[in-house]
């Protein structure tokens, strides 16, 4: 002990000693409960102003340290919450930690709680490693054939440019270690099937909602979502990663030019150097012959033309920053679902299960009239309303539509609150809903048939075939709920975008305007009316069916659908054929004024 004591004095003299141990949490001995963690401290707020200005000491920032201290910093509040520096016999001192402000003007400081963390914080994965090379260069191949492709219209080039998207997207969850369940392979080649649609068809209505419904697809493959809350909200996680996508794409192209084992620097050269050859040899040859010319220009994109050269850059943008987008959610991809609702406080029986026996009943009544209306015919629709058939058919469509939209929304209540202490109120759950379920299918039903009646006095039309089609989606919906009521509902909200998805493919592969074409004619050839200024404005998909009336009703109807020049790469299977139809057959010029506004007899060949 004397030669530790001797040690201290000689290391006190020469000024060797270290300084006294931080006077941190001891260590628990073995036994001993360890000590409650430390809160965080809050934040600093001048008391008594207008702006409530934030202290900067008190703040708990993210910021890196810059090396240089504080000057402004607040002293620490002693135990009895008085900071050190105020005076001990101060009578204004508050009841809470306060701090002098910089200038030591004697303003006071009341602590505030800290602000909730932000809601993304809990459910966003870690930033990922910056992309490697495989990403990068399928992002700059999507931004390149976005600025040539685009611009023209949505058919092929969709799907072309859907190929180096799902290429980023593959490569960057490789390097960040995640390898794609089946389920996402799945919904993948769900979003490229639907890519079909634009393709096939020249209308613009389904073909924007198959686009949609795949870029919804594809974000569920990015995501891998299972529940409500990941269904309906994976969608926005590459929107929401835009800007943390582009800094993240800056980065990997940084690390990748600077040299290496992996350096971008003799890719590119490569790549300037094959565009070169390219360019020169490819005007060589066409100079020489025209044929070539003619070929080389059919598939080769004019840059120059449409809209110029700025329009095709901020479509090579915009490319870009969606697979960037896209692949940085496949590598760091948001949780949603852990956003979701938790299951809602259960309810009694008697409290739960009244208002919706009584909606049972209620539905039952009205499925009675139904079916004394609907099977016994016209003279019964007379009789009690004094409408036509058709017109009692049009003008209970769309309240039987919104009735099945709320039950829909009445029973995803119900479950939540249901009651759920035993197998008893199992089944009671099962009972109750299950029998709404199987009247809302019958409703769904009468609302087709009114519907149906309607079509079969007036003609198919676009609003008509869309209701007629969302009705029996919902249908399905119904179905399904009674099948999670049986089986489980783990699968409930896949298996309704899945069939949501199908509809929409299903609904664009069938050519609505060709359908809505074809059953007007069809009418046509019965001795019913003919709206031929209607059938005028339709698309591409229903020249086929116009060309087979008379003249002049064909021209009449053909004159008025727009058939671009686009390029290969813009121009549908549709177009393509009507493109055909109208080159072997052209349109005359017919007075058409008074064929577009009369009734027009029938003549069909």
């Amino acid at each position: 002990m004397s030669d530790g004591v001797e040690g201290n004095e000689e290391r006190r003299r020469t000024g060797d000693a270290a300084g006294p141990e931080p006077q941190g949490v001891p260590e628990p001995r073995p036994g001993e409960p360890e000590p409650a963690a430390q809160p965080e401290p809050a934040t600093l707020v001048k008391a008594g102003t207008a702006g409530r200005t934030e202290a900067r000491a008190g703040a708990k920032t993210d910021e890196p340290a810059t090396g240089e201290a504080d000057d402004a910093a607040p002293a620490a509040p002693d135990a009895s919450g008085t900071p050190a520096d105020a005076p001990p016999d101060s009578t204004d001192t508050p009841d809470g930690p306060e701090a002098p402000d910089e200038a030591g003007d004697g303003l006071r400081y009341e602590r505030l709680p800290d602000a909730p963390p932000p809601i993304l914080d809990g459910v966003r994965a870690r930033p990922p490693a910056p992309p490697g090379l495989a990403t990068l260069v399928a992002a700059a191949v999507t931004a390149l054939l976005s600025g040539l492709l685009l611009g023209d219209g949505l058919a092929v080039n969709a799907l072309i440019l859907a190929l180096p998207l799902a290429a980023a997207a593959w490569f960057a969850a490789r390097q960040a270690g995640r390898r794609p369940r089946r389920s996402s392979l799945c919904w993948g080649a769900g979003g490229l099937a639907l890519l079909a649609v634009p393709v096939r068809s020249d209308a613009e209505w389904p073909t924007l909602l198959a686009v949609l419904a795949a870029a919804g697809l594809g974000a569920l493959a990015l995501h891998g979502c299972r529940k409500w809350s990941g269904v309906l909200l994976a969608p926005l996680g590459p929107v929401l990663a835009v800007r943390r996508a582009l800094v993240w794409g800056w980065r990997g192209a940084r690390e990748r030019t600077a040299g290496g084992e992996k350096d971008l620097g003799p890719l590119l050269r490569s790549v300037l150097v094959a565009v070169v050859l390219l360019v020169v040899f490819g005007g060589l040859f066409a100079a020489a012959d025209r044929a070539f010319a003619d070929l080389l220009g059919s598939l080769v994109p004019d840059v120059d033309g449409g809209s110029g050269v700025p329009w095709r850059l901020f479509l090579a943008v915009l490319g870009l920053a969606a697979a960037l987008a896209v692949a940085h959610t496949a590598a760091a991809p948001t949780r949603w679902d852990g956003l979701g609702p938790g299951p809602g406080r259960p309810r009694g029986r008697v409290e739960w299960a009244l208002p919706l026996v009584l909606l049972d009943l209620l539905f039952a009544a009205f499925v009675a009239v139904q079916a004394a209306v609907l099977l016994r015919g016209e003279d019964v629709v007379r009789a009690s309303n004094g409408l036509t058939y058709s017109e009692y058919a049009r003008e209970g469509f769309w309240q039987l539509l919104f009735a099945t939209v709320l039950t829909l929304a009445v029973i995803s209540v119900a479950v939540r609150v249901a009651p759920r202490s035993g197998s008893r109120d199992l089944l009671l759950v099962r009972a109750v809903l299950g029998t709404l379920c199987l009247l809302t299918l019958v409703v769904v039903a009468s609302a087709v048939r009114r519907m149906d009646l309607y079509m079969g006095e007036y003609g198919l039309t676009r609003l008509r075939l869309s209701v007629v089609a969302m009705e029996l989606w919902l249908g399905v919906v119904v179905l399904l709920i009674l099948a999670a009521g049986v089986f489980g509902a783990r699968l409930l909200p896949r298996a309704v975008l899945a069939s949501a998805a199908m509809a929409v493919l299903a609904f664009g592969l069938a050519s609505p305007d060709k359908l809505i074409a074809e059953s007007n004619l069809d009418a046509h050839r019965d001795g019913r009316t003919l709206d031929l200024r209607y059938l005028a404005g339709l698309s591409a998909d229903a020249v086929p069916a116009l060309d087979r009336l008379d003249e002049p009703l064909r021209s009449c109807a053909l004159r008025s659908i727009a058939v671009p020049d686009a390029p290969w790469y813009a121009t549908s299977l549709s177009q393509a054929r009507a493109h055909d139809i109208l080159t072997a057959r052209p349109v005359r010029n017919h007075p058409c004024r008074d064929l577009l506004t009369d009734d027009i007899s029938p003549s069909v060949r």
